[in-house]
C-alpha cells in the first residue's frame, strides 16, 4: 500500500468520524427538542377536579356473571 493510499484513506476515516459526530449531535438536538414538545404537551392536560363529588363511584361491584 502507497503513502497516498494510507493519506487518503486515513482522511476518509476522519470525514466518515466527523459526520457520525455531527449525525449523533443532531439526534440529541432532536431528542432534547422531543422531551420539551412531550414536557409542553403534557402541562397542557388539565388536572382533574378533586372537589367533584364522585364519592358514589366504585361503591358497588356486580359480581354475577
Amino acid at each position: 500500500m502507497d503513502i497516498g493510499a494510507i493519506a487518503s484513506l486515513a482522511t476518509d476515516m476522519k470525514a466518515a468520524q466527523t459526520a457520525q459526530a455531527v449525525d449523533v449531535a443532531v439526534l440529541k438536538k432532536a431528542l432534547d427538542i422531543q422531551q420539551q414538545t412531550a414536557a409542553q404537551l403534557i402541562q397542557t392536560i388539565p388536572q382533574p377536579n378533586p372537589s367533584a363529588n364522585l364519592t358514589h363511584i366504585g361503591q358497588n361491584m356486580d359480581v354475577f356473571a
